[in-house]
């Protein structure tokens, strides 16, 4: 049997937390030998639900580690049982995903070369390095206001299927190169001819015959409500002719150039007419010309731009017709758990519009971070947008998502309001609206913390009324709760009327922003979704309102409250109120238990939401649909699909989460929107369904159908620390995305079992030759080079012979069969090889950029 296995590249070392920061020697203390290492033992600690894994900490200096007067601080994803930690050490949870590891009793200290194993037991399982501890740091007790970044950190690869399988029902292992080749099998390369040039699918695309030479555009000639849209078409052909083309208002005055002109087409429509001389592009309104002039920018192929003779280039004489099939085609980005700058927001709005993406969703609030400079409100970014140590939160939020002891990292940043102007502008002049999310109530704990800070400040000056005009809490609740991601004191208090003069205060500074960008303003998220049980219980400030309002009978109801008065607020500013699943959905009772059903009250007005939870299994997998047919607006946003922070595959070395399933390409390309059951296929371990299982789910109605706005994607950050690790989810799964949101449904997802037969591997094929072959090389030259994910070559042995292939067509295969890793000066890979040695193989695309490399043993 031969040995095939997926080697542990050298990018990988970009999304490893491994700190490797060197201090000063000045500031150096000894602790900083000490080599600290991190395991996975097993996902079945003691045969039960809970993984048990290990730090290992080893003396490399040539003084004593102390038993006492340090310590260790680290971020985890998960909850640590601190009656399981090993080592004579202590674990103690701060707050979040903050915890301090110390020395216990029983320690005695590590001499030089010395090794301690302390092994400890947490909540469900890891399985990849994205799981592993990071963010770690030093503290000594002679100067606990400094952290000191562990200099020698390392995250040793899982090697054991007991080390990433998760339960008895988690029969799925680490995926091989022979699993993707397996996968890859049946996609065919597709000469570059016959491929659509145009991206998203258009709804009509014919190559008449003929080409048209780009050196015969002289002159742009555009309706005057078109002359933005000319002048972005002029900016960007400079690349291609060496010069910018003139621009002019009405008709040509010669044959020749392109003509951009108004017709009766639909909102976002366009048309594209051409022969050999000019061209005709038309639309009915400016996003429907831009989108034209996209496709048409589209059509050039990516030589095209490295022609030494500029203009020389051709592109082919089409006819296009072309309308999106959603008007509501979005990306979230989280900024809020690790901020991303301006200049890379700038970049997404431009791959958003390449994508003929819509509406960026901001998610710029969370626990972790408020990342927008509010004028009237400036701690939301003095302390909200801070985090660092030591954990002082009347200066800065504590350390968390590996942010560290330094306000340097990711967790640290924030838009100014230039900068926020600047990104509605651009995203304006490139037809996407930006709705801000202030997640609430839940999940608000920079906004919380924020405030209680302002609160305090103003109580010791003695301004007791100003102090309470903007404050979030209730300083007498004694509420217990634990968040989903560990917080307890992330929740908003409903009950105080702050809140209210908070959000008031807060939309009036939006409206002001978005008014001096002169970009539109017509919804506001409001968040909704993970309050924990347990929040309001014990707050006096609860407990009043609910006995003096006659519609509160429970502390539950607080939520209903809460967004009826957020919504009327809204409603008064001419805004929509929109928001998570949940706040649509009232709790009531069913023979007894809990239920949830549609919350009638907000569906009577314009209420819209994302869904995004459709976790096959855990219940909810239809409520998307419920939603939409009880009359609520429903962006079609589930995790199954399109959260593109799900790790491709599993994988030790293969970055992202995974409590959603795996996410790949393929699975935002599959997604059928009216009948997304048909496109669910495998549960969260890989199992497949039982054909029964969407039996007694809810479908979707005519009536329903008209509620879904559309589909969107989505990436959240609490992994993403640099722009590189962003771009590496966010591409190429964004294309498929794209392509359900703006495209028809294909043929193949009509058939009795929609991805079994012909139809749909002739349309996968197609879709991925042309990523591989048009979009993925043209997209540094018309957009920006982006560290999108190089697939791994799928590998197998059969015969005595190495075959190869790859999920992209178009990157390049090249391989060594010396122990060597591949390089672009390696062997290119163009059939079986028959040499008995270890094979070893990696993609490469058109800028010299690798992947992973496969390896197999064919001796």
């Amino acid at each position: 049997m031969p040995m095939l296995r997926i080697v542990l590249p050298v990018m990988l070392c970009c999304f490893m937390t491994l700190n490797t920061i060197a201090q000063k020697k000045s500031n150096a203390p000894s602790i900083q030998k000490v080599r600290v290492e991190w395991e996975i033992i097993t996902n079945q600690a003691n045969g039960k639900s809970g993984f048990q894994s290990a730090f290992t900490f080893t003396n490399t200096g040539k003084s004593d580690l102390p038993a006492t007067g340090w310590s260790l601080y680290f971020n985890m994803a998960r909850a640590i049982r601190p009656e399981s930690v090993g080592g004579d050490m202590v674990i103690e949870n701060i707050n979040g995903d903050l915890f301090k590891l110390r020395p216990g009793a029983a320690f005695k200290g590590l001499k030089p070369g010395q090794s301690v194993k302390v092994p400890f037991v947490g909540s469900d399982w890891v399985i990849n390095f994205t799981d592993a501890p990071a963010g770690l740091f030093w503290v000594l007790d002679q100067d606990a206001s400094k952290g000191f970044t562990v200099a020698d950190y390392r995250i040793i690869p899982a090697t054991q299927l007991k080390q990433i399988q998760r339960n008895a029902d988690d029969k799925y292992g680490f995926t091989t190169p022979a699993d993707i080749y397996k996968q890859n099998s049946r996609i065919q390369d597709l000469p570059v001819e016959s491929l659509t040039k145009i991206f998203p699918l258009p709804n009509s695309y014919k190559e008449t015959g003929g080409t048209f030479a780009l050196s015969n555009i002289k002159a742009i000639y555009a309706d005057a409500s078109f002359a933005k849209e000319a002048n972005f078409l002029a900016e960007k052909l400079i690349q291609l002719l060496g010069e910018k083309p003139r621009v002019s208002a009405g008709k040509p005055d010669t044959i020749g150039g392109i003509q951009i002109i108004k017709t009766d087409l639909a909102s976002e429509a366009y048309e594209i007419d051409m022969n050999a001389e000019q061209i005709t592009l038309k639309a009915g309104d400016a996003a429907g010309a831009f989108y034209a002039i996209q496709s048409l920018l589209s059509l050039v192929p990516a030589d095209a731009y490295n022609h030494k003779k500029p203009g020389s280039a051709v592109i082919p004489v089409v006819a296009v017709k072309d309308a999106p099939r959603f008007g509501f085609r979005a990306f979230m980005l989280d900024v809020g758990r690790n901020f991303h700058s301006k200049e890379e927001v700038l970049r997404v709005l431009d791959l958003m519009a390449y994508f003929k993406l819509n509406v960026f969703h901001l998610h710029f609030h969370e626990d972790e971070g408020w990342r927008i400079e509010m004028p009237s409100l400036p701690e939301l970014t003095s302390i909200g947008a801070r985090r660092g140590f030591p954990i002082d939160e009347n200066k800065q939020l504590m350390p968390s998502f590996a942010s560290g002891p330094d306000n340097n990292s990711p967790g640290t940043g924030y838009y100014t309001k230039a900068d926020f102007i600047e990104i509605l502008r651009y995203a304006n002049d490139r037809h996407i609206r930006v709705i801000p999310e202030i997640e609430s109530p839940g999940h608000a704990r920079a906004a919380v913390v924020s405030m209680k800070a302002r609160y305090e400040r103003l109580m010791k000056e003695g301004k007791k009324e100003a102090a309470e005009e903007f404050m979030l809490h209730d300083p007498n609740d004694k509420s217990e709760y634990r968040s989903v991601q560990g917080w307890r004191d992330n929740v908003m208090n409903p009950a105080n009327p702050g809140v209210y003069r908070f959000f008031a205060r807060v939309f009036d500074d939006f409206i002001a922003l978005y008014k001096e960008a002169g970009a539109p303003l017509n919804a506001i998220h409001l968040g909704g979704d993970e309050v924990p049980n347990g929040a309001w219980e014990k707050s006096p400030m609860a407990q009043d309102l609910i006995a003096k309002v006659p519609t509160l009978n429970e502390t539950y109801d607080l939520w209903y409250y809460y967004y009826g008065k957020l919504n009327e607020l809204l409603k008064a500013r001419g805004l929509v109120s929109y928001g998570w699943e949940e706040a649509g959905m009232r709790k009531t009772k069913l023979d007894g238990k809990t239920h949830w059903i549609p919350n009638p009250d907000f569906a009577r007005d314009t209420f819209m939401v994302d869904v995004w939870n459709n976790m096959l299994g855990w219940g909810a997998e239809d409520l998307a649909y419920r939603l939409a047919n009880a009359g609520y607006e429903v962006v079609l946003s589930p995790v199954s699909n399109v959260y593109l922070d799900m790790s491709y595959y599993k994988n030790f070395d293969e970055p992202g989460y995974y409590w959603g399933g795996f996410v790949d390409l393929d699975k935002p390309w599959q997604f059928i929107p009216y009948d997304y059951y048909r496109n669910a296929r495998k549960d969260k371990h890989n199992n497949d369904l039982p054909a029964s299982f969407f039996e007694h789910k809810e479908r979707l109605t005519e009536y329903g159908k008209k509620n879904i706005m559309g589909v969107q994607g989505l990436l959240w950050s609490e992994t993403l620390t640099s722009p590189e690790k962003m771009e590496y989810m966010l591409l190429p799964k964004l294309f498929g995305v794209a392509e359900r949101a703006w495209s028809a449904d294909p043929a193949w997802t009509s058939e009795a079992e929609p991805m079994a037969g012909t139809a749909y591997w002739a349309d996968w094929s197609n879709f991925v030759n042309r990523i591989g072959k048009l979009e993925l090389p043209r997209l540094g030259y018309r957009v920006g080079k982006f560290n999108y994910r190089i697939p791994t070559p799928g590998l197998v042995v059969e015969n005595g012979a190495a075959k190869a292939n790859i999920q992209l067509p178009g990157f390049t295969l090249r391989y060594t069969t010396n122990g060597k890793e591949p390089n672009a000066d390696s062997k290119v890979y163009t059939g079986a090889i028959t040499e008995k040695a270890v094979i070893k193989v990696k993609a490469f695309d058109v800028w010299g950029r690798s992947g992973r490399t496969a390896e197999v043993n064919n001796q």
